[in-house]
């Protein structure tokens, strides 16, 4: 019943947002927490690290960007191709890894995607270094012009909502408990009779696609497309969106992707308020050293929250009510 009232105040929360904060900007952090779900779908229920999910949300938004500018595809048609190549790349570095395990899985996923990155910087369609520009918005269904910010982000967050309830349904179902356990004792599951292999396939491809529909909706947002979204530091950035969250919390992903893209865009600002309040000049020069307050917020969780900050609360709220049900 909790996690209904939270849902609930969230969704409200969201509906009222973009009146009190840049739209853009909020479609931004919708987009990244929807990443950080699909990523965290595959580490925090399936237990496998993966680190080239940006193949898959960088992928996915020079496919959707192609598909919109140059072949003038409509909106939901060329976000539809961005998760479709998403979930076909997810699928082939799936096929090729999956067999392996632990760090060998991890850095095969590397690999991989860093394969993509050098096809994306070659690749005439992508633009190269400049990247892929002028990506048009489009219209919704043909007849809602999305050109407008405080549409756009309604039909951004719809399509969060849609990806965030598709996780959590993927999580509590009869699938979602094989992928525990997988996640716990793969041998055990093995000696049940499933085939461990074809579940974290499966999981995989998901992921994939979910990760490719973030990306391919941060391109429609934005406009456009850069070789940042396919570069190996972005699946760095992803992990750290999901652990400082909360690893195998739903809403775990959701917090750290609001909290790390809060800091990479508004830091500066934070910054200039420290050194207009306490006189201080060195934190105007705070903005520039965003890798560096990322970093220190990720040891500080490692030390004082090992299970991020969501799961943490969960955590207390646990001990809290079971020091409660032992007093009566």
């Amino acid at each position: 019943m909790n996690s209904k009232v939270g849902y609930a105040i969230a969704f409200v929360a969201a509906l009222a947002a973009p009146f009190v904060i840049y739209p853009v900007f909020l479609m931004k952090v919708l987009c990244f927490a929807l990443f950080a779900c699909a990523f965290n779908l595959l580490i925090g229920f399936t237990g496998l690290l993966s680190f080239g999910h940006a193949a898959f949300f960088g992928g996915a938004g020079y496919v959707a960007g192609y598909a919109l500018k140059s072949m003038g595809l409509p909106f939901e048609l060329g976000v539809v191709a961005g998760v479709a190549a998403a979930a076909l790349i997810g699928l082939i570095m799936g096929l090729l890894a999956i067999r392996r395990q632990g760090i060998y899985f991890t850095m095969i996923t590397l690999a991989l995607a860093q394969m993509l990155f050098f096809v994306c910087l070659q690749a005439p369609f992508t633009g190269g270094e400049d990247g892929l520009q002028g990506v048009p918005r489009g219209a919704l269904l043909g007849m809602l012009s999305l050109e407008d910010d405080m549409t756009l982000y309604y039909v951004v967050l719809a399509i969060f909502i849609a990806g965030f309830a598709l996780i959590v349904r993927t999580v509590h179902s009869p699938f979602g408990q094989v992928l525990k356990a997988v996640k716990e004792n793969e041998p055990r599951a093995i000696s049940l009779g499933y085939d461990t292999d074809r579940y974290k396939l499966l999981a995989f491809v998901l992921s994939a696609a979910l990760s490719g529909l973030a990306g391919a909706t941060k391109t429609v947002v934005l406009g456009f497309e850069t070789l940042t979204d396919v570069h190996w530091a972005m699946s760095g950035l992803v992990v750290l969106m999901t652990l400082v969250g909360g690893l195998g919390t739903l809403a775990g992903p959701v917090v750290g992707a609001i909290l790390i893209v809060s800091l990479e865009n508004k830091l500066g600002d934070m910054g200039n308020w420290l050194a207009n309040i306490t006189t201080i000049e060195w934190f105007r020069s705070i903005g520039e050293s965003v890798t560096i307050v990322t970093g220190f917020i990720f040891i500080v969780c490692v030390l004082a929250f090992r299970r991020g900050i969501v799961g943490e609360f969960i955590a207390l709220f646990s001990r809290s009510k079971a020091g409660s049900a032992a007093s009566h």
